[in-house]
């Protein structure tokens, strides 16, 4: 495969302010585009009724998106209490309507408390998760349901903004979650409107952060950036602001290798390092550029995993 020069070019990630009504996908490839059909990938999904930080590796820092996806999510989202939908968001149907009873935001704040900490979660049939070889969307859009396996889930924290027992759509509630890998805000929306003791959906849903971009450092070399501000920066013969492949794994140890362990392990051979730690490391070359990804066995031997074209 020939190398597109842009991937080269742009080699970092962009924290894009994702616009409502646009897919993850689509707003990676709108993004692809306008930065010269570079490679890209985002890290993460948000609904198309979602807005917030989408993080986009560009060029060859798609190589490191899978370490940087495990991070804690932040989320601010609004439950319409009271109805029920298709899709557990307001894209879809109203399924069932209940009776919102009276309460208050110490009660809210009570019933909280009990999802802090690890569950079992089931995803939504509206979902990417696949079955069998099939997206459960695909499925659910056919009309056909079937059973998922319940997935092990951690929230951190969930928190009562905003509690609004009058509007002219009915009750709502405002809430902030911080959440790990693989929560579905819209089960949890529906969970809690249900551990209320009425149904509910999400009418509005923003990813305020993804570790480790939220950060005061990071956010100050790149900050989420909308589309937009994107388009902008291109006609006027600018680049967006990234976030080096480094500095977006903070958490990763770091091995710093000669100049002939460096020509070595991008050879492909592997290294005898004693003093390397079971588990993922960053290898930098002998300057302090980053050559990639490496695994240590534990045992002393080092080998590369997905290693850049050039250092960065």
């Amino acid at each position: 495969m020939i190398a597109n020069p842009a991937d080269f070019a742009y080699c970092g990630i962009l924290l894009l302010d994702k616009p409502r009504g646009l897919s993850s996908s689509a707003a990676t490839q709108r993004v692809r585009h306008l930065l010269g059909r570079i490679r890209a990938g985002h890290i993460g999904t948000l609904d198309p009724l979602a807005t917030g930080m989408l993080p986009i590796c560009l060029g060859e820092a798609t190589k490191i998106a899978g370490v940087v996806l495990d991070g804690r999510k932040c989320y601010r989202f609004t439950i319409a209490l009271g109805a029920r939908s298709a899709t557990g968001d307001a894209e879809g149907d109203v399924v069932e309507r209940r009776a919102v009873p009276a309460l208050s935001v110490p009660d809210i704040a009570q019933t909280m408390q009990r999802f802090i900490g690890g569950s079992e979660q089931v995803p939504p049939m509206y979902s990417a998760v696949k079955q069998q070889g099939q997206p459960l969307y695909k499925l659910a859009r056919a009309g056909k349901t079937v059973e998922r396996a319940a997935r092990r889930i951690h929230i951190d924290s969930l928190d009562c903004v905003a509690w609004q027992s009058d509007t002219p759509t009915g009750p709502s509630l405002d809430c902030r979650v911080i959440c790990r890998k693989g929560t579905y805000v819209r089960v949890l929306a529906e969970d809690l409107a249900l551990a209320l003791g009425t149904v509910g959906h999400v009418t509005a849903l923003r990813r305020e952060w993804v570790e480790p971009f939220d950060s005061a450092p990071l956010q100050a070399m790149a900050p989420m950036q909308t589309l937009a501000q994107v388009e902008a920066l291109v006609a006027a013969g600018q680049r967006p602001s990234l976030v080096t492949p480094l500095a977006a794994m903070p958490n990763t140890p770091q091995l710093r290798l000669s100049a002939s362990q460096a020509a070595a392990l991008q050879r492909g051979q592997r290294l005898a390092i004693d003093t390397c730690p079971l588990g993922l490391m960053l290898a930098l070359d002998s300057q302090g550029r980053l050559l990639g990804l490496a695994h240590s066995d534990g045992a002393g031997e080092l080998s590369a995993k997905r290693l850049f074209v050039t250092p960065m």
